[in-house]
């Protein structure tokens, strides 16, 4: 069994060599402007782009399903759809959708596996979303990990 990796870092600057994914988590209204996905569009403006796209499109646009964007040679994003609107009202569910995590992950896990590719992300979930890591630890952990995937997690300094 492989585990996940733990460092102080810049998710958008993955460490290691060979293929890579970086994974975040947007939501099922087309929105991207706050959280993580700042950080991607100040490297790369083809995540967003497509995203927009996609999301104009419907095609495939739906809680569960991720795109797999390319930044650099052997570098993609994946945008991973895992958040059902962008806030939560007083006494309701945060906008986190677990199912939808981990369907997004089995795709990316599939992606990974073709292209020989290590993961790496934030602490995916957790924040906007409104998350738990003790929940979406071991989705990570079925979904990547065990599949023989080398998952990394930063927590940006």
């Amino acid at each position: 069994m492989s585990g996940i990796q733990y460092i102080k870092g810049d998710a958008t600057q993955p460490v290691g060599d060979g293929s890579k994914i970086i994974v975040h988590i947007c939501n099922d209204i087309g929105r991207w402007g706050k959280g993580f996905v700042l950080a991607v569009s100040a490297r790369w403006p083809e995540p967003e782009k497509q995203f927009r796209e996609w999301y104009a499109s419907g095609e495939g646009f739906a809680l569960g399903n991720a795109q797999l964007v390319a930044v650099e040679p052997h570098l993609w994003v994946a945008n991973v759809i895992g958040q059902h609107k962008i806030t939560n009202a007083k006494n309701s569910l945060p906008p986190v959708r677990y199912e939808a995590i981990q369907e997004g992950l089995r795709q990316v896990a599939d992606f990974a596996l073709i292209h020989k590719a290590a993961v790496h992300m934030p602490r995916i979930g957790c924040g906007l979303a409104g998350g738990t890591w003790d929940k979406i630890e071991p989705i990570i952990q079925q979904e990547l990990a065990d599949k023989g995937i080398e998952v990394t997690v930063y927590d940006f300094k």
